[in-house]
């Protein structure tokens, strides 16, 4: 009798643990549900509000403007310093943009285009890029002012435009770690990842 009672109450112990590490189980498995969800979502609402986009935004053009005043970027062809342009275009706050868009981009196109047409001595060489900034910005139609820049692909192009002045760079520089250790390439390296930081995390954005 006793024998019997004492493997009863073992097997009635070994149902409540199993019914106690299942339920423990599931709650584990709904906190760790609901904590994922709350990560997307507060990652989301970050990155997505309007200053954490801004904030992206601005980074990726003070670097890319960074990389236009550092030496003329250390590099020896015009293409990928030009190449700067249209990642600035696509990545400046929309703030900016649309100020530099308004009347003020306009006066400042007119003025450049004037003084490069008729006193082409009085226009130094380093402000083409900034002019050719400020004239694509103004005549940009709204297909890419718009359109474009506010959706996944203007961030493409971005990406696209870091991904290959990064190799570039780096195939310039003799391979990466020349990149970190030659004069001037590890200021230009720093940069160009800065350039990969906000089209990458824009683009993970959008896949949540």
């Amino acid at each position: 009798m006793w024998k019997r009672n004492k493997k009863s109450y073992l097997a009635m112990r070994r149902e409540f643990e199993d019914e106690a590490a299942e339920l423990i189980g599931s709650d584990l498995r709904d906190l760790a549900f609901a904590a994922n969800k709350l990560a997307k979502n507060a990652v989301k609402l970050a990155a997505v509000s309007g200053a954490g986009v801004t904030v992206l935004e601005s980074v990726a053009s003070i670097a890319a403007i960074y990389l236009l005043i550092l030496d003329r970027t250390n590099w020896k062809t015009n293409i990928l310093t030009s190449l700067l342009i249209p990642y600035i275009f696509f990545s400046l706050p929309s703030w900016i943009f649309g100020f530099f868009r308004g009347d003020v981009g306009k006066w400042i196109a007119l003025i450049a285009v004037v003084l490069r047409l008729f006193f082409p001595r009085r226009f130094p060489e380093w402000l083409e890029l900034p002019a050719a900034l400020i004239l694509l910005v103004v005549v940009a139609p709204s297909l890419f002012a718009s359109t474009v820049r506010n959706n996944a692909v203007g961030v493409i192009i971005c990406l696209a435009i870091a991904c290959y002045l990064l190799q570039e760079h780096i195939r310039a520089s003799g391979g990466f770690r020349n990149s970190f250790t030659k004069p001037h390439g590890i200021s230009n390296t720093l940069g160009i990842i800065l350039l990969l930081v906000y089209p990458i995390w824009t683009l993970v954005l959008y896949i949540l």
